[in-house]
């Protein structure tokens, strides 16, 4: 006898907690069961909020209530971030302007474009201590009220500034990354802040994420993922998401490190 629909589920969300991701293909072999079986069995964990669906499978969805201290966010996957910073300064060009939100790992972006002869508009705060070096970009502090667990100022006083600067690049950290739920953070500020600067972009929008903000929903939406053109992620990304199903949505997935 099969194992019912409800034993089979939990399992293969044990396995999703193991791996972080799981392929329809190789649970249909695993289970013995048929790939539509095993597609709607993902449909319906995703349907619960357990996990997020994919092309050729699902990862494990999780939640960010509450906004991380910039201390401790520093720490995480420093040489992933600095990997996906190189690759990022990749795809600037000279004379850009370039919006970049807060962010360790768009901080890493800064360090890494600080050769580059562009502008830099940014609310990332951290940047002024970059610009204190030898550096050729100019740099743009936009207003706002200075929040110390992000390092960064964020809020209506941002508009003025952001209202009135066009960039052809922007490039944009987030706590949480989802095919389904878009970028999200756990700060309603940060979030109108990057949103006017991506509507501000008239060229590409670029995706920073490591691999641990795959899959995680926030509070308060940013934009949805059509908004976005480019992700630049680790490998630990790269693995938990479907190049296919990013490229079907006009989106170009990159994989540094």
């Amino acid at each position: 006898m099969g194992i019912i629909p409800a034993d089979r589920q939990r399992q293969i969300l044990e396995l999703i907690h193991a791996d972080g991701v799981v392929q329809v293909q190789e649970l249909s072999e695993r289970f013995q069961v048929s790939v539509l079986t095993v597609r709607r069995d993902l449909d319906y964990l995703a349907s619960e909020g357990l996990v997020e669906r994919t092309h050729g499978g699902a990862t494990l969805r999780r939640s960010l209530p509450v906004e991380p201290a910039y201390s401790q966010k520093a720490l995480e996957y420093p040489f992933e971030k600095q990997s996906i910073g190189m690759a990022v300064a990749a795809l600037i060009s000279p004379g850009d302007t370039v919006y970049i939100n807060s962010g360790s790992t768009t901080l890493e972006v800064i360090r890494a474009l600080r050769h580059h002869e562009i502008t830099i508009v940014t609310n990332n705060i951290d940047a002024a201590w970059i610009a204190n070096e030898e550096t050729s970009f100019r740099l743009i502090l936009v207003g706002g009220v200075y929040r110390n667990r992000s390092h960064s100022v964020s809020g209506s006083f941002s508009q003025p500034v952001i209202g009135n600067v066009y960039a052809n690049k922007a490039v944009i950290g987030v706590d949480g990354f989802s095919l389904s739920a878009g970028l999200t953070t756990p700060v309603i500020e940060e979030a109108e802040t990057t949103r006017a600067m991506i509507a501000q972009t008239v060229g590409k929008v670029i995706v920073v994420a490591a691999g641990n903000k795959i899959g995680v929903v926030s509070n308060f939406r940013t934009v949805d993922v059509q908004s976005i053109h480019v992700l630049v992620t680790d490998s630990n990304g790269g693995k938990m998401l479907s190049s296919e199903e990013l490229e079907a949505l006009g989106i170009e997935l990159i994989t540094a490190g």
